[in-house]
């Protein structure tokens, strides 16, 4: 079992930046995939990024390539997710997932343990 706690969102004008941050307790982090996942108003639930176990691969939704980058510190039990030249259409509610096996999937059904989520509203 792993619990995930979402901390840094808040409300930012477009163009600016906020640094996700999701710390995992328990053992084992270093063991999985984490992933980040918003959910607008109205909206299901979309995959943003993803990072393997050993950090060594990334994966990024399309909207937010180039924008977001996503990293993890295995001694801190901390994944990151920052998040530059925000835009209105990035206003949701942030979810941090891990995922046993270490693998990146793309789809939060492949997830095992979620957070309780981290809002971020984006002014236009």
């Amino acid at each position: 079992q792993v619990q995930l706690v979402e901390s840094g969102g808040g409300l930012v004008q477009a163009g600016g930046s906020l640094r996700l941050s999701c710390a995992a307790s328990g053992r084992s982090f270093s063991r999985y995939a984490m992933g980040w996942f918003r959910q607008a108003p109205g909206k299901e639930r979309e995959f943003v990024s993803a990072i393997t176990w050993s950090g060594s691969s990334t994966n990024y939704a399309d909207s937010v390539k180039g924008r977001f980058t996503i990293s993890r510190d295995n001694a801190k039990n901390t994944v990151y997710l920052q998040m530059n030249s925000l835009k209105p259409d990035d206003t949701a509610v942030y979810y941090c997932a891990a995922r046993v096996g270490g693998l990146i999937r793309l789809t939060s059904s492949e997830y095992d343990f979620w957070g309780q989520g981290t809002q971020v509203t984006v002014s236009s």
